[in-house]
């Protein structure tokens, strides 16, 4: 099974210990495959920077963390370019997920997730990911 993990679905299991982190430790017990690309790396760097979430994490806390989605991760050479949503930086999660043969994109923007499904990848909220990687 292969999951890409929206760049909120990320900062949240990074900043948190609720269901993003949760989500995130059953991802790697499991051994799933986790999808990312650099457009989207690049902007988990932009937005984990932004004050209100370093008050949860450090500088170091992210690089670790950093390490982590890029040691365990497939990272997509994005070559699709899609314009389906209004954001560019949705579009790029779309592409990624596109490029990457992503089963499910787990993310909590509504702009995505209104969508339900883009080119046979199942768009789902975090409840629905773990409910599925439960079973």
């Amino acid at each position: 099974m292969r999951i890409l993990l929206d760049t909120n679905v990320l900062v949240s299991a990074l900043i948190g210990e609720g269901k993003p982190a949760e989500l995130f430790r059953v991802i790697l017990e499991k051994r799933l495959e986790l999808l990312t690309s650099k457009p989207l790396l690049d902007e988990f760097v932009d937005v984990i920077a932004r004050p209100k979430f370093l008050e949860y994490v450090g500088e170091d806390e992210v690089k670790d963390f950093l390490r982590l989605i890029v040691g365990v991760s497939f990272v997509v050479d994005v070559g699709s370019k899609f314009e389906v949503v209004a954001d560019k930086s949705d579009n790029s999660v779309l592409a990624t997920a596109h490029d990457g043969k992503a089963d499910y994109l787990v993310s909590g923007d509504n702009h995505l997730l209104s969508l339900k499904k883009f080119r046979g990848i199942k768009i789902v909220t975090v409840d629905q990911a773990l409910r599925i990687l439960k079973k």
